[in-house]
This record gives structure tokens, sequence and C-alpha cells, in this order.
């Protein structure tokens, strides 16, 4: 679907019209699920957080801003970066919190739960990380989003910053050279 259809579903549905809300809602969750699959299958984060699990709590977030909010597909994507992320390293801090046990009898972890500890640990370093870039240059924390939370394209972080491709893509190397620079 293209940002003409899809706007134009939106705007039909602001104005009450039911099909068009129910065909918006089918196309967004769609798409939230390639984009939940295509973040799952590009990076090495939160293995006990489901594909479905994610595109589920990534839709409730969504669906709580209201369609009165969502300006048109480039919002979309772009809106679904961040949510994806907040799902991601939310669920990556109750990982932790629930491992602490505050109290429970502590047990032997097994070498999955030690994984899925440290990929936990190492999203919420990501996060904090994330959020010092944003203070420097909000632009390239957005492509980070973009890129390595939902797992978009160049071409679709291009289209939903409303960035020039050329400039996305520079970003995008740009952001990853300040990562690994602040990784040590």
């Amino acid at each position: 679907m293209n940002e003409g259809e899809f706007t134009e579903l939106l705007v039909a549905s602001r104005s009450g019209d039911q099909v068009a809300w129910s065909s918006l809602v089918r196309l967004v969750y769609t798409d939230l699920q390639r984009l939940a699959r295509r973040q799952r299958s590009h990076n090495a984060i939160p293995t006990t957080l489901g594909t479905t699990g994610l595109v589920h709590e990534s839709y409730m977030r969504l669906a709580g801003t209201g369609k009165d909010h969502i300006e048109n597909r480039k919002h979309f994507l772009n809106l679904a970066s961040r949510i994806m992320r907040q799902v991601l390293c939310d669920y990556a801090r109750l990982r932790l919190r629930d491992k602490r046990g505050g109290g429970v009898k502590h047990e032997e972890l097994t070498d999955i739960e030690v994984e899925e500890q440290s990929e936990a640990q190492n999203l919420i370093w990501i996060d904090e990380l994330l959020t010092k870039l944003e203070a420097e240059n909000p632009t390239w924390a957005r492509v980070v989003e973009c890129r390595f939370f939902t797992g978009l394209t160049d071409d679709e972080t291009a289209e939903a910053l409303g960035l020039t491709l050329r400039t996305a893509q520079r970003n995008w190397h740009d952001a990853r050279k300040w990562l690994a620079d602040h990784l040590e």
C-alpha cells in the first residue's frame, strides 16, 4: 500500500467510516507483523519475547495513541519504530527485574537463561546509549530506531523520517560509528 492509499483510509476512518478503519487496522497489523519478523530475524534481542508478543504489545500501544494522532504512513512507520524500541526495552527491564528475584530463593541459571539475561542487559545498554545519542543528534537516534529496533530498510527509514535515501544512509553510517566509539 502506498502513502496516498494509507492516508485516504486514515482520513475516511477519522470521519467515522468503520470499513475504512477496519481496513486500516488490518494493514497496520500486517505492517507490524512484517516489521517485527524483520526485527527478530536481524537482531539478537530478547528471544523470549516472540514476534506475536512484540506485534500485539506494539499494536496495543499504537492503538492507544488513537487514529487522530497518526498523520500518514511515514508517521506510522516512525511511531512504530519508537514503540517497538519501548516494548523491547520495557520487556528487557522486566526480565532483568524478575531474574533478580526480590527475596525469592535463587537457583542456578541455565545456559539459555544466562543468554536471555545477557541479551536483555545488552538491549538496555543500547537503549541508554541511544538516549545519549538522542541528546547529541536526534536524527541519528531516529535512524537507529528505524534500522535496529524495527528492521526498516534504507528506503523505509528514509520514508519514515522524511529524508533522502542518501541522507538516511549517511546518518545510519555516522550513527553506527558514534555508537561503536561509545561502546567502550
